[in-house]
């Protein structure tokens, strides 16, 4: 699993109704090989040695909408930070000069080391984060099996039996931290890969109120609810491909928290592992270029060679019509 700072509906490729007998049999003979919380701490070392040392970089696309916002971004991972260009707004390619604004954004990044190196910064606080509560997971909850499912292209590999494991909080967990401390009020499944040992999906639901440092800095409130899932992209690299976030609370005990949003991750290309941040930006602005050709073209009427006279009549005065 990349892990991302950014926020993650997919439509499942394949039903369970699709797997054939023998693959859930497959994924039900394996689950008791290994007591739950020993598969998911396989699982999550197998994320975390991922995370540590695959050095793979992509390009892809994230749809992300919230209750304001529709919005298509292109991006892609490179050694500096992570680059992203707005496409499309509410359905619709971006203006010449939203364009401007957009290339202007990134270049400030370029021409700013500063700026950048805060931004890279920032990244690492935020995967570090999420790091942090990957690693806890393991003790942080007790396991017991749900059944199995079926891998899909978005969620785990195609083919592969997925392990559903319900979880709740273990009660001799102690949070070394407050950011492990959102775990304590939270219930859900957990989706494993039983063939490649990987996490497939995190679907999870804060059943109580949970106030971090000790409530004084804020609180989530109850019903709050994240699920993630990830899948084999191709070539056994593991990816993000949904994300939800619903979360609601205060802040300082005055300003009040809301987040509502939902990402779709696709189209995964890699790219060097070496490409520069700047070198980043040029590939973003390549590929928005091709994209708006690409929609520039469909939008061009169809007329048939073989029209009627009738047909061809019709067309020229529309034409005219047109350029006038």
């Amino acid at each position: 699993m990349v892990l991302r700072a950014q926020s993650v509906a997919f439509l499942f490729a394949m039903g369970v109704s699709m797997l054939p007998g023998r693959l859930v049999a497959a994924a039900q003979n394996n689950a008791p090989q290994l007591a739950p919380v020993e598969l998911v701490r396989q699982a999550i070392n197998n994320e975390v040695a991922s995370n540590s040392s695959s050095g793979r970089h992509f390009m892809f696309k994230d749809t992300k909408k919230t209750a304001h916002l529709n919005q298509v971004k292109l991006v892609v991972e490179t050694r500096d930070a992570t680059a992203g260009m707005l496409i499309a707004n509410d359905g619709r390619p971006l203006s010449p000069q939203e364009r401007k604004q957009e290339e202007a954004r990134l270049s400030n990044y370029v021409q700013n080391p500063q700026e950048l190196n805060k931004k890279r910064k920032q990244e690492k606080e935020d995967a570090d984060h999420t790091m942090r509560i990957l690693k806890a997971l393991p003790d942080a909850f007790l396991y017991e099996p749900d059944g199995t499912e079926a891998g899909t292209a978005v969620v785990g590999h195609p083919g592969d039996g997925l392990v559903r494991l319900k979880f709740r909080p273990n009660p001799n967990y102690d949070p070394p931290t407050r950011t492990e401390q959102v775990l304590t009020g939270m219930q859900g499944y957990l989706l494993i890969d039983a063939t490649e040992k990987r996490l497939a999906e995190i679907n999870a639901t804060l059943f109580r109120e949970v106030g971090f440092g000790w409530g004084i800095l804020g609180h989530l409130d109850r019903g709050g609810r994240f699920l993630v899932e990830q899948a084999d992209v191709g070539g056994r690299n593991w990816e993000i491909t949904h994300m939800e976030l619903s979360f609601t609370g205060k802040i300082l005990l005055l300003k009040k928290l809301s987040i509502q949003s939902t990402d779709t991750f696709s189209d995964f290309h890699p790219v060097p592992s070496d490409l520069t941040f700047a070198q980043g930006v040029e590939l973003l602005k390549k590929q928005a270029s091709q994209a708006d050709a690409s929609t520039s073209d469909k939008a061009k009427p169809v007329h048939k060679k073989n029209g009627s006279a009738e047909e061809k009549a019709e067309a020229e005065s529309k034409q005219i019509c047109c350029d006038r």
